[in-house]
């Protein structure tokens, strides 16, 4: 998506009245129930999304499954259309992508010592660059288990792919335990815990991402 579109898109996001109530059938305005990007197409169609995020409402995929090379203008662009749209509720996202349209400036740009740069973006350093484009990098925010305790996560902490292990290894998660959710949830104040780069992040959203860890469970929020 080009600059042109993008300010057309922005100024015709801006011109439309935000929602009172939810009554497009999503399943759930706060996306928390969604496994990844839906359009309210009670207020847009899709053809005023561009080629790339029309790809993500298509095939209900998170915006955090992209393919673009990390920092490029086509990875800033997606998220700066998505940020446009999401603040005016035309579209609703998981809770992964939430997280980075709310707690991040993803997509947007601010200028620094009269130069205009991508805010809330974790740049490497031209040797990491060069390193990483030797090498392939590994899936990130995908846990898998095994690894030094029960379960490991690639996250990127300051521009470096960090490896995050977590869960005791010999003991089996009891997420379909309603009782046992709610006190493991209290113990360890999930609530607040909303540092990806943190073991107890990911111990918390350990149901969300049973499927993926072959774990049986249907419940997809804190413990």
């Amino acid at each position: 998506m080009n600059k042109t579109h993008l300010k057309q898109l922005i100024k015709e996001v801006l011109s439309t009245p935000p929602k009172e109530k939810c009554d497009c059938g999503c399943g759930g305005c706060d996306g928390s129930s969604n496994s990844g990007v839906t359009l309210n197409e009670s207020l847009v169609k899709k053809d005023i999304l561009s080629e790339n995020l029309r790809y993500h409402v298509v095939n209900k995929l998170p915006l955090t499954e992209n393919t673009f090379r990390y920092g490029s203008q086509s990875f800033l662009n997606l998220w700066a259309e998505a940020r446009a749209l999401y603040l005016r509720e035309i579209i609703h996202v998981n809770d992964d992508d939430k997280e980075i349209l709310e707690e991040t400036d993803l997509g947007n740009y601010g200028m620094y010592e009269g130069v205009r740069v991508p805010l809330g973006l974790p740049m490497l350093e031209e040797e990491e660059l060069e390193e990483a484009d030797k090498k392939k990098t590994p899936p990130i925010g995908k846990p898998k288990r095994g690894g030094s305790k029960k379960f490991y996560v690639y996250v990127r902490d300051k521009g470096k792919v960090k490896k995050v292990s977590f869960g005791q290894a010999g003991m089996s998660a009891k997420i379909n335990d309603p009782k046992a959710r709610r006190a493991f949830a209290a113990r360890h104040d999930c609530k607040n815990k909303k540092d990806r780069t943190k073991p107890s992040y990911w111990s918390c959203r350990l149901p969300r991402y049973a499927k993926l860890l072959g774990l049986k469970s249907s419940f997809s929020g804190f413990w």
